[in-house]
């Protein structure tokens, strides 16, 4: 047999496209030439393929081995295609029975020694695998991620020889299933917070119908603290959110976290951060903390610090609740459907309106600080609250002492039928 034919999957934004890899043996000089637009990576697998062929105990054809990666008009990276390619030139030369791929799609990176190694974005192709009636092989790695899909008819492998083992039914694979795990609760209570009263009903009311908040006081008035426990009032995440969660974690550079899935995202990146660390970008373009935290919380505190340029690229996703991302051979639409919630001082100082009587600031000063933050960007906000500082002796006063019934009662109130719809307007 001089042909032959698999499948393997792509990462494009949160999409795992099918990709058909087809080797073909011919006369010529013995080469391996990757064709369908490979990038680097990609090209150097010829060399990781030949090696870790070899090293199975087999012999590369004495030909010309042309592999193709169709369709060639989508640019093709990474080392995911490894095995796929490996187990199609091992079928093009004789060693496997003819047929034998077509039940099968293939993802994982090789060593020199026959290993496969973990690739990324094993969730969005397993998910889009269920939908067809291939098996579909994944590095042993990764076997924990493909099971959140809980998927039917995915297997792992640690080794090239284990997965030629199975094709030609001499050994079976682990069966990827997933385990349920409970939901990791939060130690972040309503009930933590002592006084500021009005603060957490605008946290209530702002998580009971999904609104954009602004807190606005002095340093040390609670401001990070409120906003670090909202998203404790929010309630459980459908399995459909939970996996999108997962997919744009599972693509994005940030470490797969296990623990986390199924818990509402809370993000909250430093005011140093770009335009791009916001909303995505890069290439091959790569989420930003918009959409890891989609479903969930995007905090910014001191928002009036963060470069106006930088503020101004969230307008359109708290409109559209996406954000699509283009570069000159990419176009992706990732999800961005969070509440965010800012916090920032009422002046330079911090201390204007507090009873101290410490601001020195100008009213000239003042304004100019807050007219770091657009008119558009403040109108998409719909709750905005003062936070006052709490005079000494609160934490010890027994009238402000922690009640748990107060988180409780919040949270009955957010999962009320007649609670307020996303995006209703609060009068």
């Amino acid at each position: 047999m001089t042909f032959a034919r698999t499948y393997s999957r792509a990462a494009v934004g949160i999409d795992a496209p099918l990709i058909t890899i087809e080797a073909d043996t011919t006369a010529g000089l013995p080469q391996i030439i990757i064709v369908g637009l490979p990038e680097t990576a990609v090209k150097e697998s010829k060399d990781r393929v030949k090696t870790a062929i070899i090293s199975a105990g087999f012999k590369l054809p004495n030909k010309r081995v042309t592999v193709n990666l169709s369709p060639a008009d989508l640019p093709k990276s990474g080392g995911r295609y490894d095995l796929a390619i490996a187990l199609c030139i091992l079928l093009a030369a004789g060693y496997l029975p003819p047929e034998c791929l077509r039940h099968y799609e293939f993802l994982g990176e090789l060593a020199l020694n026959g290993e496969i190694r973990s690739v990324d974005a094993i969730l969005p192709a397993t998910m889009q695998n269920l939908n067809t009636s291939r098996s579909l092989v994944v590095p042993g790695v990764n076997a924990a991620e493909a099971a959140l899909a809980n998927p039917s008819g995915v297997f792992s492998a640690a080794r090239l020889t284990d997965v030629i083992a199975r094709i030609k039914d001499q050994a079976e694979l682990s069966v990827v299933t997933r385990e349920p795990k409970p939901i990791p609760g939060s130690s972040l209570r309503v009930s933590n917070v002592r006084g500021q009263t009005l603060a957490k009903r605008a946290s209530t009311i702002a998580a009971s119908g999904g609104h954009n908040l602004l807190f606005i006081g002095p340093p040390g008035s609670g401001k990070t603290m409120l906003a670090s426990r909202l998203r404790t009032l929010l309630p459980e995440m459908s399995t459909s959110a939970a996996l999108a969660k997962a997919c744009v974690q599972s693509v994005s550079k940030h470490p797969f976290d296990f623990a986390t899935f199924g818990s509402r995202p809370f993000r909250a990146p430093h005011h140093t951060a770009s335009a791009i660390a916001l909303v995505g970008g890069g290439s091959p373009p790569k989420p930003g903390e918009i959409s890891i935290a989609n479903n969930g919380v995007l905090f910014l505190d001191e928002l009036p610090e963060f470069p106006r340029h930088v503020l101004e690229v969230l307008r359109e996703p708290l409109e559209s609740g996406e954000i699509v991302i283009s570069r000159a051979h990419h176009q992706v639409c990732y999800p961005a459907n969070f509440q965010l919630i800012a916090a920032m001082n009422p002046c330079p100082c911090g201390y204007y309106g507090d009873d101290s009587d410490r601001c020195k600031c100008t009213s000239q000063k003042i304004n100019s600080y807050r007219a770091r933050v657009s008119g558009p960007l403040l109108d998409r906000i719909d709750l905005h609250v003062d936070v006052h500082a709490l005079p000494p002796g609160t934490l010890s006063d027994p009238r402000y002492a922690s009640d748990e019934s107060e988180h409780d009662l919040a949270i009955q109130e957010v999962s009320a039928p007649n609670t307020l719809c996303h995006n209703e307007p609060v009068s």
